[in-house]
C-alpha cells in the first residue's frame, strides 16, 4: 500500500475514533485517538483578528512525488510540478477577500480571513485538506474552526471534478458549504450524494448538449471521445454519449487516458485514433491530465484531426504552444465566459520571495518562472520524478546552476500566471468568494422574528451559526457580479449562462490565439447555439475545409440507408429506391412513395409526372388511322356523287335511291366515328365514340337488312310456284326507322345510367398513366351492339339464301361477301383487342371500325360504281329490267331488275291451292 493510502486510511481512522471515543469506567481516564503524523499541506492562512474563515482548495501543484516503496510509515505525500494556473486561482481569491472587507455594502464590520491549501491536483491531498478544515489537523474532533480559531463559513474548490467529488464526501456529511468554481462533473448535481455542493460554473450536462448541438451544426456524425480516467472524464463521456444516441449521432470510439502514466494504455487510445476514419473528437480531461497525450500525438505525428475541447483545457496556455499547434490547431470548444478583474493585474505582480522567507509557494514559483535557484532556501528546484510521458526514457531536473538574484523583472514573463487576458475560471473563482460573501451577507441581515427557520422564523448569527443555516441562503442566491452577469443558483446548486465558443488559430506573432467564433446560450427557457459566421474558423485539415466525419458517405438522393446488423447505425449501406419511390435528399433513412399521378426519375430523387399515354393525332399510328378514316369518307362521299350523277339511270334508280343514300351517310358516320377514338379522352369524347358507332353500324346495317329482305323475297318467288308478293318500299324504309330507334333507345339508356367515362389506367404499367374510357354499364354496351350484332346476323342469313339469285351483277353475292367481311373483322377483333394495352387497344378497335366499313363499301357499292363509270353499255333499262333474250348468257337479269319487276306486281299474297 503506497503512503499515499496509508495516510488517508489513517486520516479516516482518526477522524472515525474522534467521533465515537472510548469510554471507559473513569472518564478522567478517557483515551482518543491522535494522528501519528501531521499533513504535509502547503497554503496560505490569514485567519487572526477576522470574524469568519474562508477554505480554498486549489492545483498549486499538477500532481505528488511517487512514494517510496521502502519506506512502512503512513508519509503524507510531497508535490512537484508547479502549476502557474493553480497559482493565479488561488491568488485571486486572496485578492478577492482583500476587496470584500474594504467594501462597505457586503458584510459590514465583518471581515473574512482565508485558509487556503494546495490540493496538488490528486485526490489524496484533497481529502488531507478537507480532513484538516474539519480536524484543524492537531484536533481529533470537528469543531469547524482553524488552529486560529476562527469559524470555518465554507470552502471554495477544490479545482477538479474528482477532487471537488472526494472533498465534498466527506464536507457532505457535516452540511459544510462548498462553492466549486471549475468543477463540472454532473454528479456533482445531485444533492443527494453531495447535499453541500454548489458551483459558480455549469455542469457537464449542459456541455455535452451544447457539444452535440455543434456536431450537428456542423453535420459530423462519426466522433471519437477520449476522457481523462476519473470523475470528470468518465461522466462528461457517459452524458455526451446519451445525448449522442438520443439524436442518432454515432461513437466511434472512447478511450482513457490513464491518470498514472500507462504506456499500453496510452497506445491503446493513440491505436484507436490513428486507425479510426473518424476524423473529430471530443476531448474530455483537464490540462494537466492532457499533457503526457499530447506528447504522444505529436510523437506519433497524428494530423488531420479536429478537436472539440473541453472547458478543462480550450484556454489552457500548458497545451496551447506554437509547437503542438500542428496537431491540435483548429480545435473549437467551449469556454467561461471571459471577464477583466479590475486591480486582479496588479496584485499578481505584487510578489517577491523576499516579503515573507517563509512562503515557500512564492519562492517556488520564483524559481520555476525564472529557472534558477533562491539561494539559501530549501525549496526544491522543479524537479520531475516521474518516468519520461512518452514512456521512453527516465528524466530529472537537477538543481538550477543559475542562482536567483531577486532583481528579476516579471514583466518580462511570458506565463499563465500573469496572463490575464483570458480570465475566464479565474473570474469563476471570484464568483465563489463572492457567492460565500453574500450569502454570509443575507445572514448577518436577518431580522428576529422574519428568519427563513422553523419554527418561530428564527435567525442565525455570525460568528455562531450552523452550516446546513449558511446553505440556505446558498441555495437561493442570486446576485450580479462586477462584470454585469447575472448569478443565479438553482435548488441543484447549478448556474445558468452562456458558454464561449473558441477556435484555435495563429496571429500574427505565431502564438495561438483563442478566437470567439460564436457561443452557446442555457437559461431556464433558452439553449440555443449561435455561431458567427463558418468562414471564420481555422480548420486543421489537409484542404482547410471542413473535416468531414462519418463512418459511411451520406446515401445520394435516389437511395436509403441500409442497417448493417451489428454495427452502429451511423455505418450503412445505400440501397437503391424501389420503383416509384424516391429519396429527394442525401441521408434519408426511408424513400417515400410518389403520388399516384407520379413516378420515380431514372435517378429516384424526384417524382415525376407519369408518362400520359393515348392515341394521340401527332404520332404515326394515330395520324394514320385518322388519314385512313378521312380518306373513306372522302370515298363514301364520291360513291355518294356518282350516284347523284347516274340518278337517273337505271342501274342507280332501280336500287332503292333512299337506302342507298342512306347506307352511305351511316359508313360516312362510322368511318368518322373513328375519329373521336384519336387524340386526348374526355367524358364527352368517350360517349360519343361508343353511341355514334352503334347508331352509324344500326343505320347502316338496317338499310342493308331492307335490301336483302328484297332479294330474299325475290329468291323465293323465282322458286315458288305460287303468287307471293314482294315487299314494299315504305316496309323497309319502317324496318330501318324502327332498327335505329331502338338503337337510339338503349344508346339513351346507356347515356342515362351508367355512362362511360374517362379512366386512367395506372395497373398496366407502372410508369404510365393510360387514358382511355372505362366502358360504364357492360349489359347496356352488350345490348346497344348486340342490335348490330343482329341485324348483321339477319343481313347475311337473307342474302346468304339469295346468293344463288341470277344476277347479272352478282348483288346479293357481294352483300354476303360484305356481311362476311363485317363478322370476320369483328370476330377477330374480340381477342386481338382484349390482349393489347392502351393506345393498341384503341387502335385495334379504329382498325375493326375502318376495315369493316371498307368491306361494306368494296363490296356493296364498288361492283356498281364499276359498272356505272366503266361498263356503262351494261345500265340499260334492257338489261337491268331484264328484257334481254335469254340465249344471251351475257346479259342477265340482275337482282334489280327482278325487284323491280317484283314490285310493280299487284298479286295477292295469299297461297293458291
Amino acid at each position: 500500500m503506497s503512503s499515499q493510502k496509508k495516510c488517508l486510511v489513517l486520516g479516516f481512522l482518526a477522524f472515525l475514533w474522534a467521533e465515537l471515543g472510548t469510554e471507559g469506567k473513569d472518564k478522567k481516564e478517557e483515551q482518543t485517538c491522535q494522528l501519528l503524523g501531521k499533513f504535509d499541506l502547503n497554503g496560505y492562512v490569514d485567519a487572526k483578528n477576522h470574524s469568519l474563515v474562508i477554505g480554498g482548495l486549489f492545483p498549486i501543484h499538477s500532481r505528488t512525488i511517487p512514494a517510496n516503496e521502502s519506506i512502512l510509515e503512513p508519509v503524507s505525500a510531497k508535490c512537484e510540478g508547479f502549476n502557474f494556473r493553480g497559482f493565479r486561482w488561488m491568488k485571486t481569491m486572496i485578492h478577492t477577500i482583500q476587496e470584500i472587507n474594504e467594501r462597505r455594502d457586503i458584510l459590514p464590520n465583518i471581515t473574512l480571513g482565508y485558509q487556503i491549501f494546495d490540493n496538488c491536483f490528486t485526490i489524496s491531498k484533497s481529502v488531507e485538506a478537507a480532513l484538516v478544515f474539519l480536524t484543524g489537523q492537531e484536533e481529533n474532533k470537528p469543531n469547524f474552526r482553524n488552529s486560529t480559531g476562527a469559524l470555518l463559513a465554507g470552502i471554495v474548490g477544490a479545482g477538479g471534478s474528482s477532487l471537488s467529488v472526494a472533498a465534498s464526501r466527506i464536507l457532505g456529511l457535516y452540511y459544510l458549504p462548498q462553492v466549486g468554481y471549475a468543477s463540472t462533473c454532473s454528479i456533482l448535481s445531485d444533492k443527494y450524494q453531495f447535499p453541500s455542493y454548489l458551483r459558480t460554473i455549469a455542469s457537464d450536462k449542459i456541455q455535452s448538449e451544447a457539444m452535440v448541438k455543434l456536431i450537428q451544426h456542423f453535420g459530423w456524425v462519426w466522433i471519437g471521445t477520449i476522457a481523462a480516467d476519473d470523475d470528470y472524464g468518465k461522466y462528461g463521456v457517459k452524458i455526451f454519449k446519451e445525448e449522442m444516441e438520443s439524436v442518432n449521432l454515432c461513437i466511434a470510439f472512447s478511450e482513457i487516458i490513464p491518470k498514472v502514466y500507462s504506456n499500453e494504455k496510452m497506445q491503446k487510445a493513440v491505436h484507436a485514433i490513428k486507425n479510426s476514419t473518424a476524423r473529430v473528437i471530443v476531448l474530455y480531461a483537464s490540462d494537466i491530465d492532457l499533457s503526457p497525450f499530447v506528447l504522444e500525438m505529436v510523437y506519433h505525428n497524428i494530423t488531420d484531426r479536429t478537436w472539440i475541447a473541453s472547458e478543462a483545457w480550450i484556454t489552457s496556455a500548458l497545451i496551447a504552444k506554437p509547437e503542438y499547434f500542428p496537431y491540435f490547431g483548429g480545435s473549437i470548444g467551449f469556454a467561461i465566459p471571459r471577464a477583466d478583474i479590475p486591480g486582479l493585474k496588479e496584485f499578481l505582480y505584487d510578489i517577491h520571495p523576499n516579503k515573507d522567507p517563509n512562503d515557500v509557494l512564492t519562492i517556488e514559483f520564483w524559481q520555476t518562472a525564472f529557472n534558477c535557484t533562491w539561494p539559501n532556501s530549501s525549496v526544491p528546484y522543479n524537479t520531475d520524478h516521474r518516468v519520461n510521458m512518452t514512456g521512453r526514457e527516465d528524466r530529472f531536473h537537477a538543481v538550477s546552476d543559475k542562482f536567483c538574484t531577486g532583481e528579476e523583472k516579471l514583466e518580462g514573463l511570458k506565463n499563465t500566471y500573469l496572463d490575464v487576458s483570458q480570465l475566464r475560471i479565474t473570474n469563476n473563482v471570484k464568483q465563489a468568494v463572492y457567492s460565500m460573501a453574500y450569502a454570509l451577507d443575507r445572514l448577518s441581515r436577518c431580522e428576529e422574528g422574519r428568519g427563513p427557520y422553523i419554527p418561530g422564523n428564527t435567525c442565525a448569527y455570525i460568528p455562531d451559526f450552523e452550516p446546513w443555516q449558511l446553505m440556505f441562503y446558498l441555495k437561493t442566491l442570486k446576485f450580479t457580479a462586477h462584470n454585469g452577469r447575472r448569478i443565479e443558483i438553482d435548488e441543484n446548486g447549478d448556474v445558468t449562462g452562456y458558454y464561449d465558443i473558441l477556435n484555435w488559430q495563429l496571429d500574427d506573432n505565431g502564438e495561438v490565439a483563442f478566437v470567439k467564433v460564436g457561443e452557446y446560450i442555457f437559461t431556464h427557457s433558452k439553449f440555443e447555439l449561435v455561431i458567427n459566421k463558418n468562414e471564420t474558423i481555422f480548420w486543421n485539415t489537409e484542404s482547410a475545409e471542413l473535416p468531414h466525419s462519418v463512418c459511411t458517405d451520406l446515401c445520394p438522393p435516389g437511395t436509403r440507408k441500409g442497417i448493417r446488423q451489428g454495427e452502429p447505425i451511423c455505418c450503412f449501406d445505400c440501397i437503391p429506391c424501389a420503383d416509384g419511390h424516391v429519396s429527394r435528399e442525401s441521408g434519408q433513412r426511408e424513400c417515400a412513395q410518389c403520388g399516384e399521378d407520379y413516378w420515380s426519375n431514372a435517378q429516384k430523387s424526384e417524382c415525376v409526372l407519369k408518362e400520359v399515354e393515348f392515341l394521340a393525332y401527332d404520332e404515326a399510328l394515330g395520324f394514320t388511322l385518322a388519314i385512313l378514316s378521312l380518306l373513306g369518307a372522302l370515298v363514301v362521299l364520291a360513291v355518294t356523287a356518282v350516284y347523284v350523277i347516274y340518278r337517273h339511270t337505271p342501274l342507280v334508280s332501280a336500287n332503292n335511291l333512299a337506302l342507298s343514300f342512306l347506307t352511305q351517310l351511316s359508313l360516312v358516320i362510322t368511318l368518322l366515328s373513328s375519329l373521336l377514338f384519336i387524340g386526348k379522352p374526355h367524358n364527352w369524347s368517350c360517349m360519343a365514340c361508343q353511341v355514334t358507332l352503334a347508331l352509324g353500324f344500326s343505320l347502316c346495317l338496317s338499310c342493308i337488312l331492307g335490301k336483302t329482305i328484297s332479294l330474299f323475297l325475290a329468291y323465293r318467288i323465282s322458286k315458288s310456284k305460287t303468287r307471293l308478293t314482294s315487299i314494299h318500299p315504305l316496309y323497309q324504309k319502317i324496318i330501318v326507322v324502327v332498327s335505329v330507334l331502338v338503337e337510339i333507345g338503349i344508346c339513351t339508356a346507356y347515356l342515362v345510367l351508367e355512362p362511360p367515362r374517362v379512366y386512367k389506367n395506372m395497373e398496366s404499367q407502372n410508369i404510365k398513366i393510360i387514358l382511355e374510357c372505362r366502358e360504364g354499364s357492360i349489359e347496356l354496351l352488350c345490348l346497344m351492339f348486340g342490335i348490330d350484332v343482329f341485324l348483321a346476323l339477319l343481313c347475311f342469313l337473307t342474302t346468304f339464301v339469295a346468293r344463288q339469285l341470277t344476277d347479272n351483277y352478282y348483288e346479293g353475292k357481294c352483300i354476303t361477301f360484305g356481311m362476311l367481311v363485317f363478322f370476320i373483322v369483328w370476330i377477330s377483333f374480340v381477342p386481338a383487342y382484349l390482349s393489347t394495352k392502351g393506345k393498341f387497344k384503341v387502335a385495334v378497335e379504329i382498325f375493326a371500325i375502318l376495315a369493316s366499313s371498307y368491306g361494306l363499301l368494296g363490296c356493296i357499292f364498288a361492283p356498281k360504281c364499276f359498272i356505272i363509270l366503266l361498263r356503262p353499255q351494261r345500265n340499260t333499262d334492257e338489261i337491268v329490267s331484264g328484257r334481254v333474250p335469254t340465249t344471251d348468257k351475257s346479259i342477265q337479269l340482275t337482282s334489280a331488275s327482278v325487284s323491280s319487276k317484283l314490285n310493280n306486281t299487284t298479286v295477292s299474297s295469299v297461297l293458291h291451292d
